[in-house]
């Protein structure tokens, strides 16, 4: 089992302190409509649902969209803070619609639209994938539930319900997408993305539903789902799991990466380990890539200085 240093502990509970802040701060602050740098966004406020908690989602349409044109839609998570700094709680954003209008007007990338879907306090419960939690050992399910409980804020609440969650998004928010939009609905032109817990969670949706999503982008996936790699069992449930239920690469694409400070510090090993899983699956460089970015932290800056690439590898001409 992987042992952190001093050093990292010191930075994984630091880290730990901002991730809490984060959820505080989402959902203290009432973000306005984001000033984009080309398109537009149209917000739908409360989004109900019969499988999850109630939220916004902001959509995103590029310059001179038109409903005689078809597009392809990239489902994103951590929606309130893809698009505008001066919103966001740490004043950072992935500036999505900064490197959408670069790629699209260089014509690297096909007509797309983003759906922006925003987390909630129940961020954790629901990105940190279900079925590998509760294929661990009790004992082990136990000790992870109690990760914040002694402080009144249990981190995984009583448990994950990321499969509600991609109930809500497949289920309800696609069919609304679909029929709201001039979307090409077929797998083929259905995308999923998200950093961190959100890479885990673009991860699962892609092996629960890849009737429905045909490419996945997973931005420093959060392979340790809590903060520390010492006594942790959740990494090697994450990559049985994906080594069980990986769709098949001749109609699928896989994005991974990963950076070498903060937080990203912990996932090379497993991402290894993730990437001989794809290579025995007969992933290529045709339907698969992974990337490392050394000096890069974990943050919406490392995430929008390097959007472009996962941009063009799924939805590339």
């Amino acid at each position: 089992m992987m042992k952190n240093s001093p050093a990292c502990n010191a930075t994984v509970r630091r880290l730990t302190a901002v991730f809490t802040l984060v959820l505080i701060n989402t959902m203290l602050m009432a973000q306005a409509i984001p000033t984009v740098a080309c398109g537009s966004v149209t917000r739908i406020e409360n989004f109900p649902s019969a499988y999850a908690k109630p939220r916004t989602v902001d959509v995103w349409l590029p310059e001179g969209y038109s409903p005689t044109k078809k597009y392809a839609v990239l489902y994103m998570h951590d929606g309130q803070m893809l698009f505008d700094s001066t919103t966001t709680w740490n004043h950072q954003e992935w500036g999505v619609d900064e490197t959408m209008c670069k790629l699209l007007a260089a014509k690297k990338i096909n007509n797309c639209i983003v759906v922006a879907v925003w987390n909630t306090t129940l961020r954790h419960p629901e990105y940190f994938p279900q079925k590998p939690f509760y294929a661990m050992a009790n004992d082990d399910q136990q000790r992870i539930l109690a990760i914040g409980a002694d402080k009144g804020a249990p981190l995984l609440g009583n448990g994950p319900v990321s499969d509600n969650y991609l109930k809500f998004l497949v289920l309800e928010l696609k069919p609304y997408v679909d029929s709201h939009y001039s979307t090409k609905p077929d797998r083929k032109h259905t995308f999923i993305a998200g950093s961190s817990m959100g890479g885990l969670i673009s991860m699962y949706a892609l092996c629960e539903y890849p009737d429905v999503f045909g490419g996945a982008a997973c931005l420093s996936t959060h392979w340790p789902g809590i903060f520390t790699t010492q006594n942790n069992p959740i990494p090697a449930a994450f990559l049985q799991y994906l080594a069980t239920h990986l769709p098949s690469p001749n109609n699928h694409k896989l994005y991974f990466d990963y950076g070498s400070k903060t937080l990203d510090s912990l996932y090379k090993p497993y991402q290894l380990q993730a990437d001989d899983i794809l290579s025995q699956a007969g992933y290529s460089k045709n339907n698969w890539l992974t990337r490392e970015f050394t000096g890069d932290d974990h943050s919406e800056k490392s995430w929008a200085n390097r959007l472009d690439i996962p941009l063009v590898f799924l939805l590339g001409r």
